[in-house]
C-alpha cells in the first residue's frame, strides 16, 4: 500500500484516479485551473501535471535526431512541441495553491532535478516517473532521496530497466513505490495494451500497480482493475476541440465520471478472496428446491414416492435426502404443502 494525502492506494481500495493535465492547458493558466476544479468536481482523485522546460528537455536543435519522424507528433522539432506543451515554473504556486484552496491533491512528473527542487519547495506529496524518464537512473536516486511516494511509469522499458529503476529508488530512501503499466503510443491501441504485464510488475516486484494509459475510451482502464490495477491515469482535457499536443487521446468530464463511477464498480465486484455468500444471498436460499408432502397421509402411512416432491421454496429437507425419506412410517397426520421434516417420520 503507499498513500498520498491521507488516501490509502492499494487494491484493498477504491482504484485512485488520476487526471493527468500535461498539455492541455492550452498555455493558459485559468484554463488549468478550470481544469484542474472541473477534474475535482467530476470525480478525480488527484490531477497531475508535468515540471519541465524546452530548454530542460532537449536542445533548440535542427538536426535529423532532433525532428519527429513519425505518430501525432510527426513533424515537430522536439524542443517546439516541448515549448508548446510546457506547464510554466512561474505557474506552479498558483496551481498548487489553487488545488490546496479547492481540496484536490495535485502533483507532478518532474524532469530534471530543477523540477524537483520547485516541487519540493512547494511541498509535492508525491513525484511521478515519466515513462521516457524510467531509465534516468540519476533523476530517480534523486527524487527517492526526498522521501515521498513515487509512481513510475514502465512504457518501453525492459523488465531489467524496470528492476535497476525499481532498485535505484528503494536504495535510495523510496519505501512508498507504485508501477504504472504503461504503453508509450499516443494514442496507444487497445490490442497493445497487454493488461496481463500489470500481473508480472505486481509479483515480479512485489508493489501495488497501476496503469497509465493512452487508449481511447475507458475500456482498458475499467479491465485493468480485475488485474490488480489500483490507480487509473488518463490525459484529461475540459473540452477536445480545444486542441492540444494530448487532446486526441484525452478522457472529457463526462468521461472522467464514467471512469471513476464503474472502476468503483468494478472494484466493489471483486469483493474478497475466499469462498462466501452475501447476506443479501442467503435470503434467497428460502427459494431453494426441497421435499413437501403432495398429499394427505395419516399417522403409520408409508411415504412412497408420489407422495413427495421436490419443489420450491426451501424450507424442508434437501432434495438429496428424497430416497432416504421413501418407504419411512409416518409419526403424524401430514397435508398437501407440509414441509417434509425428520421430525414427521419414524
Amino acid at each position: 500500500m503507499i498513500q498520498i494525502n491521507n488516501r490509502k492506494i492499494s487494491t484493498n481500495y477504491s482504484p485512485y484516479v488520476i487526471a493527468e493535465l500535461s498539455a492541455n492547458h492550452n498555455g493558459s493558466i485559468s484554463i488549468a485551473k478550470e481544469s484542474i476544479k472541473t477534474a475535482k468536481d467530476f470525480g478525480a482523485d488527484a490531477v497531475k501535471i508535468q515540471t519541465y522546460t524546452a530548454d530542460t528537455m532537449t536542445l533548440n536543435c535542427d538536426k535529423e535526431d532532433f525532428i519527429i519522424k513519425s505518430g501525432l507528433w510527426k513533424g515537430y522539432k522536439l524542443y517546439d512541441l516541448y515549448k508548446e506543451a510546457h506547464t510554466p515554473f512561474e505557474w506552479h504556486h498558483e496551481l498548487f495553491s489553487f488545488a490546496k484552496e479547492i481540496g484536490i491533491t495535485l502533483f507532478s512528473s518532474p524532469f530534471d532535478e530543477s523540477a524537483v527542487d520547485l516541487l519540493e519547495d512547494l511541498n509535492t506529496p508525491a513525484y511521478k516517473i515519466a515513462s521516457f524518464e524510467l531509465c534516468d537512473i540519476p533523476l530517480i536516486k534523486y527524487i527517492a532521496k526526498k522521501n515521498k511516494p513515487m509512481l513510475m511509469s514502465t512504457g518501453m522499458a525492459s523488465a531489467d530497466e524496470v528492476r535497476e529503476a525499481v532498485f535505484a529508488a528503494k536504495e535510495n530512501g523510496c519505501t512508498n513505490l507504485l508501477l504504472f503499466h504503461c504503453i508509450s503510443s499516443y494514442p496507444a491501441a487497445i490490442e497493445d495494451a497487454n493488461l496481463k504485464n500489470l500481473i508480472y510488475l505486481r509479483d515480479e516486484f512485489d508493489v501495488e500497480v497501476g496503469l497509465s494509459d493512452h487508449t481511447i475510451g475507458n475500456t482498458v482502464a475499467i479491465a485493468s482493475i480485475p488485474l490488480g490495477a489500483c490507480a487509473i491515469e488518463k490525459h484529461f482535457t475540459i473540452n477536445r476541440r480545444n486542441k492540444s499536443p494530448d487532446s486526441t487521446f484525452s478522457i472529457e468530464p463526462s468521461e472522467l465520471s464514467e471512469l471513476k463511477q464503474i472502476t468503483h464498480k468494478t472494484w466493489l465486484a471483486l469483493g474478497s478472496k475466499g469462498f462466501f455468500r452475501s447476506e443479501n444471498e442467503i435470503k434467497s436460499k428460502v427459494f431453494r428446491r426441497s421435499l413437501y408432502f403432495v398429499n394427505n397421509l395419516k399417522k403409520g402411512s408409508i411415504v412412497c414416492p408420489n407422495d413427495i416432491r421436490r419443489i420450491r421454496p426451501g424450507f424442508g429437507i434437501k432434495p438429496k435426502y428424497e430416497s432416504e425419506i421413501i418407504g419411512k412410517r409416518l409419526k403424524v397426520d401430514v397435508s398437501v404443502g407440509d414441509k417434509v421434516d425428520w421430525g414427521l417420520l419414524e
